[in-house]
């Protein structure tokens, strides 16, 4: 071996630890202007910021002379948090991030962790916040770690710590590793961009001017947007990443305007198909696909007659050599198959984007619909009609508010629960409202019922009480209200619609709302105070669950056993279903969503051999709007032992996506039977993508359907025994759902 220098050894050494401190992940150093934590800031790295102390404090330090100090402070919010930002310029497979962790008086549902996100051009494409595993209570210095695997499509690592609820916790000798090395430390990557990545002709705006929405302009639009599209998700030259395509939609509608002949419109776009180059001959695209083929793709519009020869010609030609290679735009995931949605920016300069850029959010969402929605076929709209209804109506939003307000329109046209803008965004917060009364409403009979409290001693003093029945909110019919809201909330189906109306109907921005109640045959007008659910702690968790019991699972009587599957866990399983051996029967509470993923656990308990439960469609990136379906999956094994009584599962309009999928499987059991109302028809792994302006959404990805080929999306877990809560069973406080399957297994 090479001798080294002791001076050459000491200048790496030294070297080595500079740069450790200079990222101060013990915390050593302060902010000589702000006495904070040197290179560590408060927040997500976004503009969430809750008003929680974050300090260095030189006292209580794990080691060394710092460590990071987060505190409640009342009428803060719900939670605070600390972070570093850290640009994935290195390369491996594993992150690892480690944190010493002390806490004092943090109590109820409050809890502390180390947290790590991981954000991509498209949004966060990774996250883990130990929520299931937060340290509560007091506790002296512990370290705790997370792992997760580095996505490919990460640009920046966010990580720090996190305190929800009350009390206080320190932070000590935090790490990030890269397959074990710290992150400075991993091996460097070389980031070779694609031309799409370096084009920035359109960055600060898309210098768009539509014209007169004229019904003939619409159409244009409405070809446009089609032939963009078609061209995104086929054409071999988009696929490589050689074009933003974007701006090149930008670039192309300066060169086609209003007022255009249906042939000078069609020679415009063939034109620019012909522009992108000749296309190499693709021998595979002539196959004849032999797998079970779910859903063809819709592309009848190829062959559209009132499209010019010349045009139609080039489309087929971009058709039968399509990509077959990796996608720039596109991917799926390993093992899943549900649709990954690469290079989508989300453009969150643009607080109100310009006339391009909202038209962009109509061609974006409606052609990932076109060719990666798994249940295209049971919107139940007019797709190409639902385009040319949002082009005009996006491009007369006035300002940001109205355009999310249109975008959630837009969305919810597609009927899946999963579908809707998902992130915070203080605009909607406002325009719903930000205080509420402490009442807990659900539609039932059709009728906005209180139903609990959110808060016992606020519930109590508004003197409204379980079973009455608000028939008008400041002078407006319920009935008129649920009218002007149920297009802005998507869902798959009515009743997740009205679930979802519900949680929002009293919210405002005033101190008091004035209501119109009736209790039993008579009316009265009630003013009911409004406060911040979260200033006040009201307990929103109960729109969650139907019911939440003290246990996850019990004896309602010696022969019936209850288990709540919102609150079950693996280690569960075993004692549990000992205590049950015995039982005449057991009711499945799955009117919430599951806290641990028991498919395959649990059927092993209740099913003596295995049997088919459900089989997925996956789309296509070589021919994109096609779905295959999957073999099917099976549950259950051969068990002499298996449960011998009856298998009753409950569900309602809150057993949605992975309660859903439990639902199908605990379904398998022989003569299991299923209880309750409409569930919220949303099942299937979800595909994340963002939108102009910075908003977030997400689509079912998957198709899930029974071995029979019978679908779930939109209508849910169909009951054997339709059962829903009335009005009089709500004011005697009981829960007609269970008491029915009570009454069932007992007349066995």
């Amino acid at each position: 071996m090479k001798n080294i220098p002791f001076f050459a050894l000491l200048f790496l050494l030294v070297n080595q630890l500079a740069a450790q401190k200079d990222y101060n992940l013990g915390f050593e150093q302060s902010d000589p202007t702000t006495s904070l934590p040197f290179n560590w800031q408060y927040g997500t790295g976004g503009t969430s910021k809750n008003g929680y102390s974050f300090t260095r404090d030189s006292i209580n330090a794990f080691e060394g002379k710092g460590c990071a100090r987060l505190a409640f402070v009342p009428e803060s919010g719900t939670f605070g948090a600390f972070s570093m930002v850290v640009p994935v310029d290195f390369k491996g497979e594993m992150i690892t991030l480690k944190g010493y962790i002390k806490t004092e008086n943090i109590i109820q549902d409050g809890w502390a962790g180390i947290w790590l996100r991981q954000d991509g051009e498209s949004g966060v494409v990774g996250f883990d916040n130990m929520q299931e595993r937060g340290l509560k209570g007091n506790n002296g210095w512990q370290q705790f770690e997370t792992r997760v695997l580095l996505n490919k499509d990460a640009q920046n690592i966010v990580f720090g710590g996190l305190l929800v609820g009350s009390g206080i916790a320190w932070f000590d000798n935090i790490e990030l590793l890269i397959d074990g090395k710290a992150f400075w430390k991993a091996p460097k990557q070389i980031i070779t961009q694609k031309p799409a990545e370096l084009d920035t002709m359109f960055r600060s705006g898309s210098r768009v001017q539509l014209g007169q929405l004229t019904p003939e302009r619409i159409n244009d639009l409405v070809i446009l947007g089609k032939v963009w599209g078609f061209l995104k998700y086929h054409h071999p030259k988009v696929a490589s990443g050689d074009i933003h395509w974007d701006y090149e939609l930008f670039r192309f509608l300066q060169r086609y305007p209003e007022g255009l002949k249906a042939r000078q419109r069609d020679d415009l776009l063939a034109e620019w198909i012909i522009s992108l180059g000749t296309l190499p001959k693709c021998r595979s695209c002539a196959k004849k696909i032999t797998d079970d083929i779910r859903l063809t793709a819709d592309l009848a519009w190829l062959d559209d007659s009132n499209l010019s020869p010349a045009l139609r010609k080039q489309l087929k030609i971009v058709y039968e050599n399509r990509n077959q290679s990796d996608h720039f735009y596109i991917d799926h995931e390993k093992n899943i198959g549900n649709p990954k949605f690469r290079h989508e920016s989300a453009y969150s300069q643009f607080k109100y984007p310009d006339e391009g850029y909202r038209l962009l959010c109509v061609y974006r969402f409606w052609n990932i619909i076109q060719y990666f929605f798994p249940y295209r076929d049971v919107i139940g709209e007019d797709w190409t009609g639902v385009m040319q209804e949002f082009i005009p109506k996006m491009i007369q939003c006035k300002d940001a508010l109205s355009y999310k307000l249109c975008t959630r329109e837009l969305i919810g046209r597609i009927h899946d629960t999963h579908a809707n803008l998902w992130m915070q965004d203080e605009e909607l917060v406002r325009y719903f409202g930000e205080k509420r009364p402490a009442l807990q409403i659900k539609f039932i009979e059709n009728q906005a019922v209180v139903t609990g409290y959110y808060h016992p001693d606020y519930g109590a003093q508004t003197g409204l009480l379980p079973g009455d029945v608000i028939t008008a909110i400041e002078g407006v019919p319920v009935v008129d209200l649920l009218k002007q809201k149920l297009p802005l909330y998507p869902a798959s189906n009515l009743p997740t619609k009205l679930r979802d109306i519900a949680r929002d109907l009293l919210r405002t921005n005033a101190n008091s709302l004035h209501l119109k109640v009736r209790r039993g045959q008579t009316e009265k007008d009630m003013e009911v105070a409004c406060f911040d659910a979260v200033k006040e702690k009201f307990n929103l968790d109960i729109d969650r669950a139907y019911n939440q019991p003290d246990s996850c699972y019990r004896l309602l009587t010696p022969e019936i056993g209850y288990m709540h599957l919102g609150t079950l866990k693996q280690e569960h399983l075993a004692p549990m279903m000992a205590q049950f051996k015995d039982t005449k029967g057991i009711i499945l509470d799955i009117r919430n969503y599951p806290s641990d993923f028991t498919v395959f656990s649990l059927t092993e308990y209740l099913k003596n051999e295995s049997t088919k439960f459900v089989y997925f469609t996956a789309g296509s990136v070589s021919n994109p709007g096609t779905f295959t379906q999957t073999d099917a999956l099976y549950c259950g094994e051969t068990n002499r032992n298996s449960y011998k009584g009856k298998i009753v599962i409950l569900v309602n309009e809150l057993t949605q996506s992975s309660a859903e999928y439990h639902s199908m499987a605990f379904r398998s059991v022989p003569g299991a039977i299923v209880v309750g109302s409409t569930t919220a028809g949303a099942d299937g792994n979800v595909s994340r993508f963002s939108l102009p302006g910075g908003l977030n959404s997400m689509i079912s990805g998957i198709g899930v359907f029974y071995p029979d080929g019978t679908p779930t999306q939109r209508v849910g877990i169909v009951p054997d025994y339709p059962v829903s809560p009335t009005i009089e069973g709500v004011k005697m406080g009981r829960d007609e759902v269970l008491d029915f399957a009570r009454e069932w297994i007992m007349k066995q």
